[in-house]
């Protein structure tokens, strides 16, 4: 039976069953697509990242949920180069090949990883506060209070997110997402998923408070969500939310509602950069599911 090496590593967090779960797998070049979503589905976590060679970057990385491939995921990446650091991965910046083009990874001594993500793409839209609430399961008047100056909008810094803010902790965790509603909202606003937060947030240090859904993607909810994270910092700069006066660096902290506790730090003055660290919770060997005899390897 033949084997590859797979690695849980929680991420945006420093403590192990804590953060998002990823799973790693370290040398899949000899995988074909079939294959490495085989071994998703196994390890099912909301994405593994699969590290493969590549001719334009130091490294190629492919990301699939139990469910079917995306083309970015921070907390994965993340996850990824904080395995690397404890293989000795020195620090600095290196090259990762993705499907949305080829990103910088930052690698800091302490073994903290900043991911550089795509320049901020932000659009407004009109699907109307009744629809947006009763898919998450939230008190209308809530969202039209947190939106007087933000409003409903989709971001992306690589992955697409529809931004819905929120007045109160206790709105985000009373939350009762219907999923079906969700997908079908996400669909017809062109988003990976729904980012609920407010600035109500438990630690004093944080900006905010989120949570992130995602079940088109075979993520109902995420735990601690990397992509996300960056979209919703370029959404509060888009919006002019700290009049004017931007942080050097916004924590946001998510996972609370789902028992995976951890925090993101978005960094916006030189470009999106989304900063973290992460534990290896697991290091063994999955097997490989067969090939198709017509499997063709991709590059």
């Amino acid at each position: 039976m033949e084997t590859t090496r797979v690695l849980q590593v929680d991420a945006f967090t420093d403590e192990p069953h804590t953060g998002n779960p990823a799973g790693v797998v370290p040398d899949a070049d000899e995988l074909s697509a079939d294959q490495m979503q085989g071994i998703a589905a196994e390890m099912a976590v909301s994405e593994t990242a699969f590290l493969r060679s590549s001719e334009t970057a130091d490294r190629r990385v492919r990301y699939f949920t139990p469910t079917q491939e995306v083309d970015l995921c921070g907390h994965a990446t993340i996850g990824t180069f904080a395995h690397l650091h404890d293989e000795g991965l020195e620090p600095g910046t290196t090259t990762l090949e993705t499907n949305v083009g080829v990103l910088e990874i930052d690698l800091a001594a302490d073994g903290t990883v900043w991911m550089r993500q795509d320049a901020p793409t932000i659009r407004e839209v009109d699907v109307g506060y009744d629809r947006v609430a009763d898919a998450l399961g939230v008190d209308r008047a809530a969202l039209e209070g947190a939106s007087a100056d933000i409003p409903l909008a989709v971001a992306s810094t690589g992955l697409p997110f529809l931004i819905v803010p929120i007045t109160y902790l206790s709105d985000v965790g009373d939350a009762d997402p219907d999923m079906a509603a969700i997908e079908a909202l996400t669909d017809d606003v062109d988003a990976t998923g729904v980012y609920l937060f407010t600035f109500d947030a438990l630690e004093p240090e944080s900006t905010l408070h989120g949570r992130m859904f995602a079940p088109g993607a075979g993520v109902p909810e995420d735990p601690v969500t990397g992509t996300a994270s960056g979209a919703v910092a370029a959404y509060l700069d888009r919006f002019g939310a700290f009049d004017g006066d931007l942080p050097d660096e916004l924590r946001l902290e998510q996972g609370h509602y789902v028992d995976r506790p951890g925090a993101v730090r978005v960094r916006l003055a030189d470009g999106v950069q989304v900063g973290g660290r992460g534990v290896t919770v697991l290091d063994g060997s999955i097997a490989v599911p067969a090939a198709d005899e017509d499997d063709i390897l991709e590059a």
